[in-house]
């Protein structure tokens, strides 16, 4: 690539594979236009979520599975990224240590991936080799509580793993136990050591499942499954606390259908919030205040699909991809930079199962 060159852009998607996917999809990206054109799959069982290396070599995936090499948990993988093409070779697969994984995430520096195991509730360090591959589990921790739904919070329910920008905390989102439990992963590295405070606790029946960081380092935004809502917390980045601003609902106030959230993310301006509703079938957008950090509701826009899991947001803010679950398509929105807003493009993909879309500019 010669210098006046655009920079390559790659979207992955990662599937569940029960009805056909083969398994992580690989596609151009058109930052013009916002269009996708496919360039290739690579076989993998359920690697619903991804996680790509700081130096864009690297795709790490979970394989959300109930058992692996016949034991009750499921697996994480590497995969090398060509450098020309953008395809997938897989490295190594390391045990998850626990069943169902649900979500990953790697380090600033590269050293270290995260993952949350929903079904076992448990969350695993797992360190990252010279060559990019995984080795052994470094450390794994098992939540112990419970909520007040007998049918959803019986057990706890590790649902997602977010770090803080500076490095030094680890948050998990434990469905089960409506608790956002706040790790110290800068006192040894490869481990998720007692930080204190230990948790904040959400309202009972609400099931934590993702959280985002506002890019200033004030804010944290935690999308509620069960409670169809996003709380707003302040951030102190000394020790990881995090207090309660406000909550505000995911749902139109006249919706009475069945519906739950999957996930959020923080526009990279910092301006917007956008959160996804399975059942009502839409993004719900809200305005950020940069100085307070509260949310004020802007719209809520149909995905163009069935039951929505992540979407993701391109690094210039312009363009969002909604990953419908149960329709089995990626739908483009092209966000409008003074308001928020979001309006399809009319372009979209078809993928069987798409759970997760990752953007990695190269």
């Amino acid at each position: 690539m010669n210098q006046t060159s655009r920079p390559q852009i790659l979207v992955y998607v990662g599937t569940y594979t029960f009805k056909g996917s083969q398994g992580i999809y690989t596609y151009q990206f058109d930052p013009v236009t916002g269009r996708l054109s496919p360039s290739g799959s690579t076989p993998a069982g359920n690697p619903s979520f991804l996680a790509i290396h700081p130096n864009k070599s690297v795709l790490y995936a979970v394989n959300e599975l109930g058992e692996y090499s016949g034991e009750p948990t499921g697996a994480v993988s590497a995969f090398a990224i060509d450098a020309t093409t953008g395809g997938l070779r897989l490295l190594n697969q390391q045990a998850s240590r626990g069943q169902a994984p649900a979500h990953i995430t790697i380090d600033s520096s590269g050293s270290f991936v995260y993952v949350a195991n929903y079904s076992s509730g448990t969350a695993a360090v797992f360190p990252v080799q010279a060559d990019g591959s995984l080795g052994e589990a470094s450390d794994v921790v098992q939540h112990v509580g419970s909520g007040p739904d007998p049918r959803r919070q019986r057990e706890p329910h590790a649902h997602s793993v977010t770090l803080d920008f500076s490095g030094r905390h680890a948050y998990v989102a434990d469905l089960g136990m409506d608790k956002l439990m706040i790790y110290d992963i800068a006192k040894e590295p490869g481990k998720l050591s007692s930080s204190d405070p230990g948790f904040v606790q959400v309202e009972g029946g609400s099931g934590p499942r993702h959280c985002a960081f506002h890019p200033s380092g004030r804010f944290a935004y935690l999308i509620n499954e069960m409670g169809n809502t996003v709380t707003a917390f302040s951030y102190d980045a000394a020790d990881g606390a995090l207090t309660a601003l406000q909550t505000v609902p995911t749902l139109p106030a006249d919706f009475d259908g069945r519906s739950t959230t999957a996930d959020v993310h923080v526009s990279p301006s910092g301006r917007f919030l956008y959160g996804s509703n399975r059942g009502h079938d839409s993004i719900v957008v809200y305005q950020i205040d940069g100085e307070t950090g509260r949310l004020t509701y802007v719209q809520h826009v149909s995905t163009g699909g069935r039951t929505p899991r992540n979407f993701a947001i391109d690094p210039t803010g312009t363009y969002l991809l909604a990953a419908n679950q149960d329709s089995d398509n990626v739908v483009t929105f092209r966000i409008d930079p003074s308001t928020g807003t979001l309006t399809a493009t009319g372009d979209q993909v078809s993928v069987s199962m798409p759970v997760c879309v990752l953007f990695v500019v190269r």
